[in-house]
C-alpha cells in the first residue's frame, strides 16, 4: 500500500525536529522543549509509522535510544545495550502492560520492582576484579562517551568494591543526578555572578559530567543511584531485589524508595504514593518505573527495537508544556502588587488545564522577553502557580507584541507606581481598589490598628460578597439590622459588633496612620510619623523631602507615603472616615527632643494595663518599641510571665524595668541616664 504524500512529509518534518531536539538535549545539554513536548512529537511519529509501515526506517528516532556521542570524548561500545523504556501516561496503559506481561509469562499475577524514575543522566560503571575500570554515558544505547575521569570525582562511586562475591567483570548502571537544593544553590550563585544557568538539575548534572576538565567536575555536587547491570549479570541472582541488596553490600548507593509490588494495582498504588511525595523528595523525578523482578521472566519476554517488554516508565503529569501567549496583562494583588500575567492558549500541564501564567514582575518580563504571539514553556509543579519559564525564540512570529506596564490600575483606575529600587509596581488606590478590598479591611480592623473586635475574615468576606462595604469608611454606615442579616450573626453578636465599631472611632493618630495600610508603614513608623507631625493634615501635605527627614523613614518610605496621599481615591476615603466620626486627640508636634528619643524598648509579659497602651505611651515619649531583644535594645519592660525575652536581656546585660519602674519612667519620675 502506498503511503500518502502528506504522511511522508509530516514524518520527515517530525524526524528532523526530533533529531534537532535530541542533539540539543543529549549533546549540548540545552533542551529546547520540555520532555512532554518531546514525548508528544515522538508518539505522533510512532503512530504514523504504525499506520504506514512503509515509513519505518532503521535510522528513525523511534528506533533509537539517545543521540550520537559528543566529540571530545572517546567512544565506548556497550556490550549489553543500554535500552530506553516504553512510556505510559495513564492507568489504562499500565493495565495493558501488565496484561501483556501476564500473557507472555503465563503468570496470573506478576511481581514488579517499582522505583522512582530519576531525572538525571544514565551512566554505566565498569569494574574489573572489584576495581573501578571506567564509566560511559548511554549515548545512542550501543555507543557512549568515556567519562571515566569525571566519574572518578563523584564521591558516591566506589573505586574498590566492598565485601566479596562480585563477578570478575561487572558493569553496574545507574543515574547521575544533582539534588534540588544543590542545584538551586549553584544556579543562584551563577546567576548572581552573571554566569550561565541551567534549565533543570538534569542538565546541570549532564553539563558537569561532560566537562573536559575533571577538576571542574569535582567541584560540582554530583550524586549517584544504581539500579541495573550490563556485563557480568549472568553471575547475579535471578531476583532483581536480591541484586540490589548485593549492590548495597558492595558499596553502591541504591534509592531507598524502591519497593516490590504485585500486579497492575500494586503498580498504580506505588505511582500514587510517589506522586504524593514528589514535592518532598530531595531529587527530581518525572515518574516511576516498573520492572518484572525475575530475570528469567525478563528473558522470556525479550525486547523490541529500543525498549524491553518487561519494563515500563509511568510518567507523572508533565510539569512543563509548550503553549502560545494570546495576551499580556496584569493582576492586582490584595496588597496592590501589580503582577504581569500571560493569557495562554489552554494547555494541560501539572495535572490541570492552564490558561494563565505569572510573569512575576516587569523586570522578569523584560529579561525573558515574553511577547504576545510567542510560543513559551509553561511550568506548573503541584499547587504552585503556573509560570512562564522561557520563550522559544525560533517560533516567534513577525508581529509579536512586547509587554507594556499600564499606567493606571485596570480594576480601579488609580495610578500604578513603581518606587526606585523596588521590583514590584503597585496600585496606589489602597483604600479604594476592589482588588485590595479584603486585605485593606482586614488590616484596618486588626487589633493594633482600629481594633474592631469581632470583625474577622469570614464577616469581611460576607460584607464584600453582599456588596455592603467597599471601603473602610463604609464599615461605619453598618447598623445592627444589616449586621444581624449576616450568616452566623445573632442579634446579640450584631449589637456587640456595632458597639465595637463605635468604640473604634476613638483612636490615636498613630493607630489611624497604621490602619491606612500605606506601603512600608508599620506600627513603629506610624508612631514616628504621628509624633513628628502631631496631626494628620501636616502629614498629608508634607512633600517627599520633608517626609525623608523623619527618623527611620528615608527616601523609599517617603516616596511610598507621598504616592499614597497623592492618589485622590485615598483622600476621599480618609475624608469619609473623618465624616463618619473617626477621631483622635490632636497634639502639636514636639518642638524639642522627647525624653526617650533614640531609645529602643521591648515589652514582654503581662501588665496591669494593656501592652498596646504601654507601647503607645512609650512611643509618644519618643521610644522605638520593637518585638525582639538585640544588643541595640536600651531597656526591656518585664511584667508577669515574661518568657525568653527577659532571659535574653539579662544575658546581654540590658537594663530591665519592672512594672513599677516602667510607670515611673512614663510619669517622668525615672531618668534612664541617672
Amino acid at each position: 500500500m502506498s503511503v500518502p504524500q502528506a504522511a511522508r512529509e509530516r514524518a520527515r518534518a517530525l524526524r528532523e525536529e526530533i533529531e534537532a531536539h535530541n542533539y540539543r538535549y543529549y549533546v549540548l545539554d540545552e533542551p529546547s522543549v520540555p520532555d512532554a513536548e518531546y514525548d508528544r512529537l515522538l508518539r505522533e511519529l510512532e503512530t504514523l509509522e504504525a499506520q504506514h509501515p512503509g515509513l519505518l526506517t532503521p535510522d528513525s528516532p523511534t528506533q533509537r535510544v539517545g543521540a550520537a556521542p559528543q566529540r571530545g570524548f572517546d567512544k565506548v561500545q556497550h556490550q549489553v545495550p543500554m535500552l530506553s523504556l516504553a512510556n505510559a501516561f495513564d492507568a489504562h496503559e499500565v493495565r495493558e502492560f501488565d496484561r501483556r506481561v501476564r500473557e507472555g509469562t503465563g503468570l496470573e499475577q506478576v511481581e514488579y520492582l517499582a522505583e522512582p524514575k530519576f531525572d538525571g543522566l544514565a551512566i554505566s560503571l565498569r569494574y574489573e576484579r572489584g576495581l573501578f575500570a571506567g564509566a560511559a554515558t548511554r549515548g545512542d544505547g550501543r555507543t557512549g562517551e568515556d567519562v571515566s575521569a569525571n566519574v572518578r570525582t563523584i564521591r558516591q562511586v566506589p573505586l574498590r568494591l566492598r565485601g566479596e562475591g562480585w563477578p570478575a567483570t561487572l558493569v553496574v548502571r545507574g543515574e547521575v543526578y544533582m539534588r534540588l537544593a544543590d542545584f538551586a544553590a549553584r544556579d543562584g550563585r551563577r546567576l548572581a555572578a552573571g554566569g550561565k544557568v541551567f534549565v533543570n538539575p538534569r542538565n546541570a548534572a549532564a553539563g558537569a559530567l561532560r566537562q573536559l576538565d575533571p577538576a571542574i567536575t569535582a567541584t560540582r555536587p554530583l550524586r549517584l543511584f544504581c539500579y541495573g547491570f550490563g556485563e557480568g549479570g549472568e553471575a547475579l541472582p535471578d531476583a532483581q531485589p536480591q541484586i540490589l541488596d548485593l549492590f548495597r553490600d558492595w558499596g553502591f548507593p541504591v534509592c531507598p524508595e524502591i519497593d516490590v509490588v504485585h500486579g497492575a494495582e500494586g503498580c498504580l498504588q506505588y505511582y500514587k504514593r510517589m506522586a504524593g511525595r514528589r514535592a518532598e523528595l530531595p531529587y527530581a523525578v518525572d515518574g516511576v518505573v516498573y520492572k518484572v523482578t525475575s530475570r528469567r521472566r525478563q528473558r522470556q519476554l525479550g525486547t523490541v527495537a529500543r525498549a524491553p517488554r518487561w519494563a515500563l516508565a509511568h510518567k507523572f503529569p508533565a510539569e512543563e508544556a509548550v503553549t502560545r501567549v494570546e495576551g499580556l496583562g496584569v493582576n492586582i494583588g490584595r496588597t496592590g502588587a501589580v503582577t504581569p500575567v500571560a493569557r495562554l492558549e489552554t494547555v494541560f500541564v501539572g495535572g490541570a488545564h492552564v490558561t494563565n501564567a505569572t510573569l512575576h514582575n516587569e523586570d522578569e518580563v523584560q529579561r525573558k522577553d515574553v511577547r504576545v504571539g510567542d510560543s513559551v514553556v509553561v511550568r506548573r509543579a503541584g499547587d504552585v502557580i503556573p509560570e512562564v519559564v522561557r520563550v522559544l525564540p525560533e517560533r516567534r512570529p513577525a508581529d509579536a507584541q512586547p509587554f507594556r506596564m499600564p499606567v493606571a490600575c485596570p480594576v480601579c483606575g488609580s495610578h500604578i507606581v513603581r518606587l526606585e529600587g523596588e521590583a514590584v509596581a503597585r496600585c496606589s488606590g489602597g483604600l479604594y481598589c476592589p482588588a485590595q478590598r479584603k486585605g485593606a479591611l482586614m488590616h484596618f480592623a486588626q487589633r493594633r490598628a482600629m481594633n474592631i473586635d469581632g470583625l474577622g475574615e469570614k464577616l469581611i468576606e460576607q460584607l464584600i460578597e453582599r456588596d455592603l462595604v467597599h471601603t473602610p469608611a463604609d464599615l461605619y454606615a453598618l447598623d445592627v439590622t444589616a449586621l444581624a442579616g449576616l450568616e452566623r450573626m445573632a442579634e446579640r453578636s450584631a449589637h456587640n459588633l456595632a458597639d465595637a465599631l463605635e468604640r473604634s472611632k476613638s483612636a490615636t493618630l498613630a493607630r489611624f496612620i497604621y490602619a491606612l495600610g500605606m506601603p512600608h508603614v508599620g506600627e513603629a513608623t506610624a508612631a514616628t510619623l504621628a509624633a513628628h507631625f502631631g496631626a494628620l493634615e501636616p502629614l498629608r501635605r508634607a512633600d517627599a523631602e520633608a517626609l525623608a527627614q523623619v527618623p527611620d523613614v528615608g527616601p523609599v518610605v517617603a516616596a511610598a507615603i507621598r504616592e499614597f496621599f497623592d492618589e485622590a481615591h485615598n483622600g476621599d476615603v480618609i475624608e469619609a472616615l473623618i465624616a463618619a466620626g473617626v477621631h483622635w486627640p490632636e497634639a502639636r508636634a514636639p518642638s524639642g527632643p522627647r525624653p526617650l528619643e533614640g531609645r529602643t524598648a521591648v515589652i514582654t509579659g503581662t501588665f496591669s494595663r494593656p501592652r498596646d497602651e504601654l507601647r503607645d505611651a512609650l512611643q509618644h515619649l519618643g521610644a522605638r518599641v520593637t518585638g525582639s531583644v538585640s544588643r541595640k535594645t536600651d531597656f526591656v519592660a518585664v511584667g508577669d510571665n515574661p518568657g525568653s525575652k527577659a532571659d535574653k536581656a539579662a544575658q546581654f546585660g540590658i537594663r530591665i524595668l519592672d512594672e513599677t519602674a516602667l510607670h515611673a519612667l512614663l510619669e517622668g519620675e525615672l531618668d534612664l541616664d541617672a
